[in-house]
């Protein structure tokens, strides 16, 4: 491998989230150390998944079936949609086990400061499921951040004519969670979403 091959190794792997020229560097150090166990595979793995993963055309998640096997699975409850931001949102939701619906994926939320409106996400399919007959509810499990929270407000107003019901992921103290280690805004959102006993 050559000097610029290791050059362009490294500055494609600190694109990666998390990921700085530092880091990178000795991610691609650790990769030429273990080439046969570690390198090798990789890299055939990520040829492997760059021609056979696709995005849902029915929900927007990263699947190497059209419809993905979520969307596909009779087991899942057909009468609860969750949307979230991004594929990454969904394994997460997977990973907790807590959700047994369908999922949408928008692909990111509205942000005028980025230039991102309505029409750069996949709002308008999402609308379009929610009006099938046997969909009853719309979660809307957006980041908390002020552009998740104006994309949620954007979408319930969008289903404002279905006959959906929309509701969102509850805010405030995290389970473990101490209070004096909370941000102020968490622990508004707590106290008003506060419930009897």
């Amino acid at each position: 491998m050559a000097a610029g091959d290791l050059d362009r190794v490294v500055n494609l792997l600190a694109r990666l989230p998390g990921l700085g020229p530092r880091s990178a560097r000795r991610a691609m150090l650790h990769l030429m150390q273990k080439r046969e166990a570690l390198m090798v595979p990789l890299a055939e793995a990520l040829a492997s998944a760059a021609r056979s993963v696709r995005t849902c055309s029915t929900c927007g998640n990263f699947d190497t079936v059209d419809p993905c096997s979520i969307c596909q699975d009779p087991r899942r409850d057909p009468t609860q949609i969750c949307v979230v931001e991004d594929v990454g949102d969904v394994w997460a939701l997977e990973r907790a086990a807590a959700f047994k619906g369908r999922y949408h994926v928008t692909g990111g939320v509205l942000s005028a400061l980025d230039g991102v409106g309505p029409e750069d996400l996949n709002i308008d399919s999402l609308v379009a499921r929610a009006a099938a007959p046997d969909v009853t509810e719309v979660i809307l499990a957006m980041n908390a951040t002020v552009d998740g929270q104006t994309t949620a407000h954007y979408i319930a107003d969008r289903l404002a004519g279905t006959q959906v019901s929309v509701s969102r992921l509850a805010h405030g103290v995290p389970v473990g969670g101490e209070l004096d280690y909370l941000d102020d805004g968490t622990l508004t959102q707590a106290l008003k979403a506060r419930q009897s006993l």
